[in-house]
């Protein structure tokens, strides 16, 4: 069955989502969409096929719409859930859900009320490579697992420009936090479970947009591991994790590659194929608002992405450990 679904947000990512599946899946297509420029997406939505709407709550209007994808600005994610919900609209949410706890919380209560699917898009949870990482934790190949670290940066500092809204400060705190970051910190959930406080450096060493270009943080987990991310917002792109455990290590080098590291013996090299998480996680999605397989992120995994998200917030403003409420 096909899902027909609007678009909500149709800048870069807005688009790259629709591109993911727009004629290509079986499963779900876009039928309607919103945005807060509609004169620079008139042209786009007309090629696709996509009834561009004034405002979001026609998009809630339309009947054709059984779902919403959600490539706004973070500040209103919550309240676009709590809407959507409200009017029976399946949900998929780009990351990071929202800013803070309490809003998560509102949001999934909504959803939970409602009686709707609500999908966060953490797309690298697709990936082969972490899934089979993923598996070789959990089967005890790596022995007690000490500790994480990650890496996921880029240069999208040096693009944003005053004014937008993705340079202001509020919507993307700690730097590449909320554009890159956070991903990071679902791939840490994913795999070692969740976290229960940040220790945070920020600043700014190029960008002059007012954005930290230059982010490093130390976790604690409930485990009792500890873990350490870095996102740089004004570097080449480079995605990297490795777990260390009393057996063995294992590094992500990429997307699309695993290195096992075991003592006495050489490195293993893992290759997998490249895979589309878009279109992966949009048809995850379709699948679970149709009765199928539960979208592989449950609803307290997305309020605990939240909590950690305020946490690194509010640690990149202040010296010293900050809990994860």
């Amino acid at each position: 069955m096909m899902l027909d679904a609007a678009i909500v947000g149709m800048g870069r990512w807005g688009r790259v989502l629709v591109e993911s599946v727009q004629g290509r899946s079986e499963a779900i297509r876009f039928v309607a969409g919103s945005t807060g420029t509609p004169e620079k997406a008139r042209d786009y939505a007309a090629e696709k096929g996509i009834t561009l709407h004034p405002s979001y709550e026609a998009v809630l209007a339309d009947p054709r719409v059984k779902a919403v994808v959600l490539a706004s600005p973070h500040s209103q994610h919550a309240r676009q859930v709590i809407d959507a919900a409200k009017a029976g609209k399946q949900i998929f949410v780009e990351k990071p859900f929202t800013l803070t706890k309490a809003d998560a919380e509102a949001a999934v209560a909504a959803v939970r009320a409602a009686g709707v699917t609500m999908a966060l898009g953490h797309n690298r949870r697709f990936l082969p490579a972490a899934r089979r990482l993923r598996e070789m934790i959990e089967a005890g190949e790596l022995g007690t697992i000490l500790h994480i670290e990650g890496n996921i940066s880029g240069p999208g500092a040096l693009a944003y420009k005053p004014g937008m809204w993705r340079a202001d400060p509020s919507e993307s705190p700690a730097g590449g936090l909320a554009g890159m970051g956070i991903h990071m910190v679902d791939m840490f959930r994913m795999l070692c479970g969740e976290m229960r406080a940040v220790s945070v450096v920020s600043h700014a060493r190029v960008a002059t947009n007012g954005l930290d270009d230059t982010t490093a943080m130390l976790l604690r987990f409930a485990s009792g591991m500890t873990g350490t991310l870095t996102t740089l917002a004004a570097t080449p792109r480079l995605w990297r994790v490795q777990v260390f455990g009393s057996k063995a290590w294992v590094e992500m080098w990429g997307t699309n590659k695993l290195v096992v590291g075991r003592e006495g013996a050489e490195h293993e090299h893992v290759r997998f194929d490249p895979v589309d998480i878009e279109r992966a996680e949009l048809e995850a999605f379709a699948a679970a608002a149709a009765g199928g397989a539960p979208y592989p992120l449950s609803l307290e995994e997305a309020v605990h992405s939240a909590a950690v998200f305020e946490a690194i917030a509010k640690g990149a403003r202040q010296d010293g450990w900050i809990a994860v409420a």
